[in-house]
């Protein structure tokens, strides 16, 4: 079974305060949901693969350690992109993918509409990026997408979650760690998460 890792960082918690405040605004919501993916990206990457690799410093020449996998971070539409640059700041050398999923408001069932990833993607370490994971359903069809094209190394990163979609994905790709900033209470009755934000897209975008 992979990892679920709920951070417990006192700033990670303070900053999720603000965006959970449903009298937060569109830039403020924007530039907070960024700050939590940059101090989330900080603890995710302490296990990334090293190697070793021989510079020269001005002095002389020395031994040191770098990344040893490409890293692409892979946010799922429209929600996923907020959290893209505060990830990216802390990797700046990581390639960006973009999958689009949309859910049925009837039926809750996601559905894929776009993709598209780097070159070399199979071989890299992904992060894919859903800020909002509700039932799941879209977390794990972008997870078969990316399976589909041979990515041996998928790392989820949420915002908050229901337990309900954690189970479903747990069961469904048990080899996926999970990192999250907050594991919520649950579903209500039209599949939103309790007590969660709201739709973190529109908040995201002002489209509501």
């Amino acid at each position: 079974m992979g990892k679920l890792i709920i951070y417990k960082h006192p700033l990670i918690d303070h900053k999720l305060s603000i965006i959970r405040d449903k009298n937060t605004g569109m830039k403020d919501f924007k530039a907070v949901l960024n700050e939590i993916g940059g101090l989330m990206a900080y603890e995710m990457t302490r296990d990334l693969p090293q190697k070793e690799a021989m510079i020269e410093t001005p002095i002389c020449e020395t031994k040191v350690k770098v990344l040893a996998k490409e890293i692409v971070i892979v946010p799922i539409l429209r929600a996923g992109i907020g959290m893209v640059d505060g990830i990216s700041s802390l990797i700046p050398t990581a390639k960006v993918g973009h999958i689009g999923m949309y859910r049925d408001e009837e039926t809750l069932q996601a559905h894929e509409y776009y993709a598209k990833f780097p070159k070399g993607v199979e071989d890299s370490i992904v992060l894919l990026v859903d800020p909002m994971i509700a039932t799941g359903g879209s977390v794990m069809m972008a997870i078969e997408a990316l399976k589909k094209r041979h990515v041996k190394d998928i790392r989820l990163v949420g915002l908050v979650a229901a337990p309900e979609g954690i189970k479903a994905i747990q069961e469904a790709h048990p080899e996926v760690d999970i990192y999250l900033a907050a594991l919520d209470e649950k579903l209500n009755d039209v599949g939103y998460i309790v007590p969660g934000l709201g739709d973190c897209g529109d908040r995201l975008f002002g489209t509501k």
